[in-house]
């Protein structure tokens, strides 16, 4: 059984408490999110002749730990977020000795770098080489079924339709979908419902 989640502290022991040898996958669409948001701000980064560190750099020092991302590759990953972060502290310092106004955008690029190497760290044993399962048409991403969910409440929770649902009856029609795939459903109609085989069987002989 592989389990993709988004790496975050209330479902990363998740997996392992309800199947102990299944395998956890961190979804590769929230590495992507979040090296995307970095790339955002940096792109708004609009440094000094006399600072330190440029946008450019910081770009491309993101994609490359993209890349060993996607290849799996954690420790180069992590090596060169962490050497992004000291030349992006040092920038930060240098203008602060030099007395110079500080640089908001950097300070923001440097707080979500810090958060952002913290969360490769803590998921460091669910990332593997996204690339190699993705030529072998291996599942990566949970991205499609996010974009499902986000629809159907959009649909049926937000917007003022005849068939709105209220929580407690999607959280049921959730049950049935669940029991359904779980080939579970007749089993659970049958316990709530003793006579629900016989009667069956007994309209076919009719």
């Amino acid at each position: 059984m592989t389990f993709l989640s988004d790496g975050g502290d209330t479902v990363r022991e998740l997996p392992a408490y309800l199947q102990p040898n299944c395998e956890h996958i961190l979804d590769w669409f929230h590495i992507a999110m979040r090296v995307e948001q970095l790339s955002q701000m940096a792109r708004g980064f609009r440094g000094t002749y006399d600072c330190l560190i440029a946008k450019e750099t910081i770009l491309k020092e993101l994609e490359r730990a993209k890349w060993f991302l996607w290849h799996g590759n954690v420790f180069r990953a992590d090596e060169t977020l962490t050497d992004l972060m000291f030349e992006v502290d040092g920038a930060i310092e240098e203008d602060r000795e030099a007395r110079r106004p500080a640089h908001l955008v950097l300070k923001k690029v440097a707080r979500a770098l810090e958060e952002f190497t913290t969360y490769i760290d803590n998921n460091a044993s669910g990332i593997v080489n996204y690339g190699e399962r993705h030529r072998c048409g291996e599942r990566i991403s949970s991205g499609f079924v996010e974009s499902t969910i986000n629809q159907l409440v959009a649909k049926r929770f937000v917007k003022k339709q005849q068939m709105r649902w209220t929580p407690r009856g999607a959280h049921l029609l959730l049950q049935v979908r669940v029991q359904t795939l779980n080939d579970d459903l007749r089993t659970a109609f049958e316990r709530w419902y003793p006579d629900f085989g016989n009667r069956r069987h007994e309209k076919q002989a009719a």
